[in-house]
């Protein structure tokens, strides 16, 4: 991966969704900014840390309203009884599942969602390959599960199978609603195609953005912010509401 501003430079990159969303010139260019900013001043994330296809569905759905350290002592446990895949997971009782993947929390609500998601990547051939279904449909049939919503679902399109969507979280609310670039309520398709609007359509670059995202959210855009060794604390990263 390279930063942005190069990736674009004689790039052969898919032609993006038109920006006649309303999505300003300005915007566009600071999102863009804002992409090659953290990567220099963070690097490569070499964000999402799985394995396996099996281990990035199961910490998808494991992130669920916790932290990742906690989702990684759940797949530890998982890993170290021998479980991380589809036939020990489906074969597993649920109880047994829930006590394994209790660090992550709703644990016994948690491992009924796993095994639901997990099912439909097992039963069906189309499902374990990812790529040989319209990325429409498959985004339909997982949000069609109880309890996997848009931020989950996009997840696995993106880390699991390389579809190019971009993932919205809390992070990114944060961060782009105090710069202005985007309000912080802004529904999730709104603000999803702000991104896809901004960026060259391309799995790396949509991964490597929200990777960022994680990492400046944690060191620096808390709840309670540390702006002042931020590496967005430049006033051309600032708009008006």
């Amino acid at each position: 991966m390279i930063p942005l501003s190069k990736a674009l430079t004689g790039a052969v990159l898919k032609k993006r969704p038109s920006s006649a969303g309303g999505l300003s010139a300005k915007k566009e260019k600071a999102i863009k900014l804002i992409y090659d900013r953290l990567y220099g001043r963070y690097g490569p994330q070499g964000w999402w840390p799985a394995q396996t296809r099996v281990e990035m569905i199961v910490g998808a759905v494991l992130t669920q309203n916790t932290s990742w350290s906690n989702v990684e002592k759940a797949i530890k446990n998982l890993k170290r009884s021998g479980s991380m895949s589809h036939g020990r997971i489906l074969k597993m009782d649920e109880k047994k599942l829930a006590s394994l993947i209790k660090p992550s929390g709703y644990y016994n609500l948690k491992a009924r969602r796993l095994r639901n998601v997990i099912k439909l990547f097992a039963g069906d051939r189309r499902f374990r390959k990812g790529s040989a279904l319209d990325i429409g449909r498959l985004r339909e049939v997982l949000l069609s599960i109880n309890g996997v919503g848009p931020e989950t679902c996009d997840s696995i399109l993106l880390y699991a199978f390389d579809m190019p969507v971009f993932v919205i979280d809390a992070y990114t609310r944060r961060i782009f609603s105090r710069h202005g670039v985007a309000s912080h309520d802004l529904p999730y398709g709104d603000l999803q195609r702000v991104f896809m609007q901004a960026l060259p359509v391309d799995c790396k670059i949509f991964n490597e953005y929200h990777a960022l995202i994680v990492r400046l959210a944690k060191e620096h855009c808390r709840k309670l912010p540390r702006c002042a060794a931020c590496p967005l604390n430049k006033k051309e990263l600032f708009f008006k509401k």
